[in-house]
């Protein structure tokens, strides 16, 4: 219940997700500080934010529950052998490559089924964090990851996309600041593909101009397509693309766009059965691509 307050960070909406009245969830809360002997919330009218001690007993929190968790898993699992469900989030920009995962895994894993969903890569860290999901999949040396351990996947490498083939026909480059003159679409700022993309325009002298923003791929990509647009996307989404024929892609140089990629889950020993076999598929994935 304390976890459920921390992440709704609203007393009847952690009440509501834990299937409980608010009464029941602040008589709780109180326990747990009486127990303690410190206050845990900072309360006014409504709900302010955990006091000092209660960030150091959310740390604790999510360790217990984590660990409960992974015991009764491990329990199952010797039971039964691997089921329940994988849960997966990916930044956009990586989720062409997440079935290279899901499919071996479910080959060797048949009883597992997946909920994969897209996030940027603030959100995954979060999911991680509030026991959300068991695997994240996103940039792993561009921003601060926190607790989590890391297996890299691949590297992602830029690409300039156009429908306009015939302009650039015999081009094997082309350069940033080239194609930030373009009738540009981007992900927005949130996005940490965004801001990998923004540094190097600064790397170049030049700022972002793009004409269109979006939080989607899709949205990006149909716009490229339609012709009078071009982007910057990831080679493993441009090569998703590309099979449509309709979309030139022109690797970005100078400098070369290179980020690597990789699956994150939460720093904790011993990890599920089940986060414990996806880190293993995710190392295999690393060691042949």
């Amino acid at each position: 219940m304390f976890i459920a307050l921390a992440k709704a960070e609203h007393f009847g909406r952690a009440a509501e997700a834990c299937n409980i009245s608010q009464p029941t969830l602040s008589s709780a809360i109180k326990q747990l500080e009486d127990q303690f002997g410190v206050r845990l919330v900072h309360r006014g009218a409504r709900y302010q934010g955990l006091t000092p001690e209660g960030e150091r007993v959310l740390d604790w929190a999510r360790r217990i529950v984590g660990d409960y968790r992974s015991m009764n898993a491990e329990i199952r699992a010797a039971k039964k052998g691997l089921t329940g469900q994988a849960r997966i989030a990916a930044i956009p920009t990586a989720l062409p490559m997440v079935q290279d995962l899901t499919t071996s895994f479910s080959k060797a894993y048949p009883e597992v089924r997946f909920m994969i969903v897209s996030r940027s890569s603030i959100d995954i860290l979060r999911l991680i964090q509030n026991l959300e999901i068991d695997l994240g999949i996103t940039y792993l040396e561009n921003e601060p990851l926190g607790h989590v351990v890391s297996v890299p996947l691949y590297v992602e490498r830029y690409m300039f996309v156009t429908a306009d083939a015939k302009r650039f026909a015999g081009r094997d480059t082309i350069g940033w600041a080239e194609a930030n003159n373009e009738h540009l679409c981007l992900l927005t700022p949130d996005m940490q593909n965004r801001r990998i993309i923004n540094h190097y325009m600064s790397m170049c002298g030049i700022e972002a101009k793009p004409v269109m923003e979006t939080d989607s791929i899709i949205a990006m990509v149909t716009h490229v397509l339609a012709g009078s647009w071009s982007g910057i996307i990831p080679e493993k989404l441009a090569d998703m693309f590309l099979q449509t024929g309709n979309i030139k892609a022109i690797p970005l140089v100078e400098p070369e766009g290179l980020q690597l990629v990789g699956a994150v889950a939460a720093e904790r020993e011993p990890h599920t059965p089940l986060v414990e076999a996806l880190l293993r598929h995710a190392r295999a994935y690393w060691r042949t691509d």
